[in-house]
């Protein structure tokens, strides 16, 4: 059995960090000869009910905008020369579709964006990075944004 990663999760949301965590993540998959798999998670709208005029159009739409932006991604990888093995768009947490998603491939190895928070704001906020970091059964890469 090998250390390492024979399949790669990253996780996208359009933002830089994402971006600069993609990047990182194509180039280990073509140096390792790793299977790379995409994920962009969208957070459905909170509602108090389902039946909200609206809800439905809304979920729909934030769920399609994040197939055009994985499918662009998944394109800008295939344009480096890396393989994508896998795009997955799913609706909810992000940390824990990232965490389910990540078990049901079997991947070696997740990678993440961060946009390195302070301790205070990441207390109050949270930090989707920090959750899969301490939630994945393997390892996690995360790539920080570059701090000006």
């Amino acid at each position: 059995m090998s250390v390492l990663p024979e399949k790669i999760l990253v996780a996208t949301d359009g933002s830089e960090p994402a971006a600069r965590a993609t990047r990182t993540a194509a180039e280990l998959a073509g140096k390792l000869g790793a299977e790379l798999h995409v994920i962009y998670v969208g957070e459905p709208p909170v509602v108090f009910h389902p039946e909200l005029r609206g809800y439905t159009a809304l979920y729909e739409r934030t769920e399609q905008d994040g197939r055009k932006l994985l499918e662009e991604e998944a394109e800008r990888i295939r344009a480096s020369g890396v393989t994508v093995a896998g795009s997955h768009v799913r609706m909810g947490r992000p940390d824990v579709e990232i965490l389910a998603a990540a078990e049901e491939i079997g991947a070696g190895m997740v990678v993440v964006g961060s946009r390195g928070l302070g301790g205070v704001k990441r207390a109050l906020m949270g930090s989707k990075s920090d959750s899969v970091v301490h939630h994945a059964h393997c390892p996690v890469l995360v790539v920080r944004a570059e701090v000006e």
